[in-house]
């Protein structure tokens, strides 16, 4: 297991990319619940929001470091998925992370069973674990990079731009 100090230090301490593989739909349980329930209750987004995340984004992408993710998911959007894409990901985008969609709604989903992780600079890997209701429970150092790496690369061949895949789904219901 990782410490949460060790694992916070991963992102000030990488080269040249940090990559992240989603595959939830709900990661309320790591989530302010009084930030989702003002998202959903149509008030404006908080002027502080995700603040200490978006200067550990801009701290990097300003470096030369990039910082990307997949999620993999299915239509219709979870209430949770609604909520981390409108605010959490165009918010972040704002800062440099760069986001991509691996949506499965019609077609099986090739990364069927494979955990969460961070990779940084294509050898340091960190897989992890949460619980039912999306509250992170631990991460794990990966000793081999090598199939975190084979699927990184089979989830981007299958993603497509969030920002496209948003103008073509964001507004269903």
């Amino acid at each position: 297991m990782i410490s949460a100090k060790e694992f916070g230090a991963l992102f000030g301490t990488f080269d040249r990319e940090a990559f992240r593989l989603e595959t939830l739909d709900d990661y309320s349980g790591s989530t302010s619940a009084e930030k989702m329930r003002a998202y959903h209750a149509g008030e404006p987004k908080p002027e502080d929001y995700n603040a200490p995340w978006l200067e550990t984004i801009r701290r990097n992408t300003i470096a030369g470091r990039r910082m990307y993710r997949v999620h993999v998911l299915a239509r219709p959007l979870t209430d949770y998925l609604r909520y981390e894409l409108e605010w959490g990901y165009f918010t972040n985008q704002t800062a440099g992370e760069e986001f991509f969609i691996l949506d499965v709604t019609e077609r099986s989903n090739p990364l069927a069973g494979v955990p969460d992780f961070w990779m940084f600079d294509h050898s340091s890997v960190v897989s992890m674990t949460y619980d039912a209701a999306g509250g992170f429970i631990s991460g794990e150092r990966e000793p081999d990079a090598g199939k975190w790496i084979e699927w990184r690369d089979l989830a981007l061949s299958h993603a497509e731009p969030f920002t496209s895949w948003w103008k073509q789904h964001g507004t269903e219901r």
